[in-house]
């Protein structure tokens, strides 16, 4: 494993070889990396926080992308944060040191969920160094209207299976944790079993794709120390000019499609890919619509570019 310190990016991608894991020693904190595939270089930041980034998984991109699949701060095999200043300009500043360490001068920039909080923040923070936002089941505000608006969802979901005991149990779950407040998350173990008590939910069809994919289960690390982030960028949406594609799916219920409606809307260069069929995780329910969506995506722009 290669350890290095930040370092400003010299435009020479090919330097990290596809399949390696590298450390970037940020502030004293390592930043741990895994890179995959070929052609422009793409940070993929995970969601959680604290969710283990292995679910974010995309092989359909290796033949189009080089990866650089990060393992943010406070989760994988990277370090937490001393401090537990968990911002989101604190994770883009982390990223950046990424694309630094690959030898990228620019690159795309993939988020899910919370890491797509991240790509909207990095795009604020360092536009100069972006070639376009992949901005996949996110949102440009967290805090408490975004958790109602999951809350309502949730319970449209459990409305909609009413015959299974899984969605019932998932809506047991987040009420207790978001609206009684009186599931106590701890550790790692306990913030597992929360997880895999809601996990249905994140699903167009949790068994359908239980039978097709096998079990889904992340891990996840719990950082006690970690500081509560309120964040809103829905008024600097439009001082966000490089190219975006907006992912979500129309069963989404933490980041559903009304915020990926505001994006797109927001966004001077955006176009936005609804996945009919999909909650959460387009990428595993609706794979080969999400690649060729990503893929065309990185070809436009390329193309305008070389236009230009």
């Amino acid at each position: 494993m290669n350890t290095t310190n930040h370092s400003p990016g010299t435009g020479r991608p090919a330097e990290v070889a596809v399949g390696e894991t590298r450390t970037v020693v940020v502030d004293g904190t390592r930043q741990v990396y895994r890179v995959a595939g070929a052609g422009p270089v793409c940070l993929v930041h995970s969601g959680g926080p604290g969710v283990h980034p292995e679910y974010l998984r995309m092989p359909g991109l290796h033949g189009g992308l080089t990866l650089v699949y990060l393992d943010p701060v406070g989760s994988g095999d990277s370090d937490p944060l001393p401090d537990g200043d968990y911002s989101m300009s604190r994770y883009a500043h982390f990223a950046e040191a990424v694309l630094d360490d690959v030898g990228a001068a620019t690159g795309y920039f993939l988020g899910h969920s919370h890491g797509g909080f991240v790509a909207l923040q990095f795009g604020l923070d360092h536009p100069e160094r972006l070639d376009g936002l992949v901005l996949y089941d996110t949102a440009p505000v967290t805090g408490e209207e975004l958790m109602t608006t999951a809350t309502e969802r949730m319970a449209a979901f459990v409305r909609r299976w009413p015959d299974r005991p899984e969605a019932a149990e998932a809506g047991r779950m987040w009420d207790s944790a978001h609206v009684a407040r009186n599931l106590e998350i701890t550790d790692d173990e306990s913030h597992r079993r929360y997880l895999d008590g809601i996990l249905p939910a994140y699903f167009a069809d949790h068994r359908r794709t239980v039978e097709r994919e096998g079990d889904f289960s992340p891990a996840v690390t719990h950082d006690p120390n970690r500081l509560p982030v309120r964040w809103d960028v829905r008024d600097r949406l439009g001082t966000i000019d490089v190219p975006a594609l907006v992912v979500v799916g129309t069963h989404d219920f933490v980041c559903p499609p009304r915020f990926a409606y505001e994006m797109h809307a927001g966004m001077p260069d955006a176009r936005l890919c609804e996945l009919r069929d999909s909650g959460h995780f387009g990428h595993i329910e609706e794979a080969d619509a999400f690649t060729a969506a990503v893929l065309d995506f990185v070809r436009e722009t390329r193309q305008r570019g070389d236009r230009a």
